[in-house]
């Protein structure tokens, strides 16, 4: 099965600039979205071919979250949660539209021998997947409270996640645009930005590495142990993208067992900046079901 992630940096100026051109080529099983910046019946008119389901920001025009399973996968969309927090007790702008969750079920076979057996064998997730679009953040301003306040709130649904899946729940996948490197690995200028740039500082690194200790798998760096990125964003501005001065801030963050199964991965950065549909390149990795 194959999964990519991307931030689209707004769908509809994505599709005008030929999305669909790579989604056609990568025709990845499950696509999750971030910073889709639409509402749910516009996005599904973008992506033909696929089911999605997209839990939209309240503020118009900011973040959304998307996941779309493409027609003839080996899954199909079961059930939906939206969000890490109560939205009576947590200020909306830290959540909306930011963490989504979707039970990903077998398809069902059409077979007689299928349709003999158990109706609940269908219904159990394979597989959960999560769409994370984490707050970028700005240093000394209250949009790092807010980044903070939410990182606090996924931190417990991560250990929930973790211990369900070790309980002999349903594997999980939680991927998005995280906007935390983890090392220098991850980014082209380390020195300039290590604790002075949001993104790249300790005291965000270390909610990463607490997960990844406790054993969730950065699904690309487990196979790229040594590799200098590969970045998944680059600045809009000046010649970052041509020098290749990125970030590497889009994961895929697996469970250990889904993490074993992970075979290959690719960051489809554009051939161009000029053939580029948003600042971020798509994460696509191929999973053994």
């Amino acid at each position: 099965m194959r999964v990519a992630t991307v931030n689209v940096n707004g769908i509809r100026a994505a599709a005008r600039k030929h999305m669909a051109t790579w989604l056609e080529a990568c025709a990845p099983d499950v696509l999750l979205l971030q910073e889709v910046r639409a509402d749910e019946t516009t996005a599904a008119a973008l992506l033909p071919g696929y089911e999605s389901v997209i839990w939209p920001c309240r503020v118009k025009g900011r973040a959304g979250v998307g996941v779309a399973v493409r027609e003839g996968a080996p899954v199909e969309v079961g059930t939906v949660r939206r969000g890490v927090s109560d939205p009576d007790t947590v200020e909306p702008d830290v959540d909306s539209g930011r963490w989504l969750e979707v039970d990903l079920t077998p398809v069902s076979p059409n077979t007689a021998a299928a349709a003999a057996a158990p109706a609940a064998a269908a219904t159990t997730p394979t597989l959960t997947v999560v769409s994370a679009y984490f707050h970028s953040g700005q240093v000394g301003t209250i949009k790092m409270d807010q980044k903070y306040a939410h990182l606090n709130l996924v931190d417990v649904r991560m250990a929930s996640l973790l211990a369900g899946a070790a309980a002999g729940g349903p594997d999980v996948l939680m991927a998005g645009d995280l906007n935390i490197v983890r090392s220098e690995q991850d980014i082209k200028n380390w020195r300039p930005n290590h604790n002075k740039s949001a993104g790249v500082l300790d005291e965000e690194i270390a909610y990463l590495e607490r997960w990844f200790g406790d054993g969730w798998v950065d699904v690309a760096r487990s196979l790229a142990p040594d590799a200098q990125g590969p970045y998944t964003w680059w600045s809009q501005r000046g010649q970052a993208f041509d020098n290749n001065a990125g970030w590497r801030i889009d994961y895929q963050v697996a469970t250990p067992r889904l993490a074993e199964r992970a075979r290959a991965f690719t960051v489809d950065r554009a051939a161009s900046y000029a053939e580029r549909w948003s600042d971020h390149a798509p994460l696509v990795v191929d999973y053994d079901l």
